[in-house]
């Protein structure tokens, strides 16, 4: 199974030569009118977290890439987000699939509206896998930072606690699905929404510990 060569090199620790940065996050750009685009400066944000904090080498400067296009598989980590539509072609869905079953990564945060199109979609690209809720003892709230409690609330929306969800296949998490969460928001620029530095500080950590757990399997 194809495992991402670069992944290695994300995690190396800065020395007094530090190298260009071997690899950097992508943002999924999808069709069906959902504002994919929604949070611009989120990854660049978490990218310098990450660098910060993890002593990764990514480049701050992500990629877009479409659901359909072969450049997927350069990228090891996929985010996606938006508020609203989503629609994958058969090729699209089965672009997807065959980019996570070769070790690829999605991380789908819903900035709310996107819930009852995103399940579809991705019911599309693995008709036979559900979605799962992930107890907070799973890795993904455990690595160099601790959420005992699961995913931190960042906007609140409708009342509802946040909650972790996933697809795995053979075993493996492909895909980590972020419901009445609003983690993206909370990676943006601090004056964007204006949240307290606390609960920002509580998204990048819990980003970060998605990286980390996706570069250290």
């Amino acid at each position: 199974m194809l495992r991402f060569l670069l992944l290695s090199l994300a995690l190396l620790f800065t020395t007094s030569w530090t190298p260009a940065p071997a690899l950097k996050l992508a943002l999924l750009k999808y069709r069906g009118g959902g504002d994919w685009y929604a949070n611009p400066t989120s990854l660049v944000n978490l990218t310098k977290f990450c660098n910060a904090n993890l002593k990764t080498n990514m480049d701050p400067d992500y990629a877009t890439v479409d659901v359909g296009s072969a450049e997927l598989f350069n990228y090891p980590f996929l985010h996606m987000t938006g508020h609203g539509n989503v629609v994958f072609s058969d090729a699209e869905a089965l672009n997807l699939r065959l980019y996570l079953m070769a070790g690829g990564f999605l991380h789908i945060d819903d900035n709310y509206g996107m819930d009852r199109y995103v399940r579809p979609a991705m019911k599309k690209v693995f008709p036979e896998l559900e979605m799962v809720e992930l107890p907070f003892e799973h890795e993904i709230y455990h690595q160099k930072f601790k959420f005992s409690n699961g995913l931190p609330k960042i906007h609140e929306h409708d009342g509802k606690p946040p909650r972790g969800y996933g697809l795995f296949w053979e075993g493996r998490l492909v895909v980590f699905y972020t419901h009445e969460c609003d983690l993206g928001d909370g990676w943006e620029d601090p004056e964007v929404h204006r949240d307290p530095e606390e609960v920002r500080q509580k998204a990048l950590q819990m980003g970060a510990n998605l990286v980390q757990y996706v570069f250290g399997q």
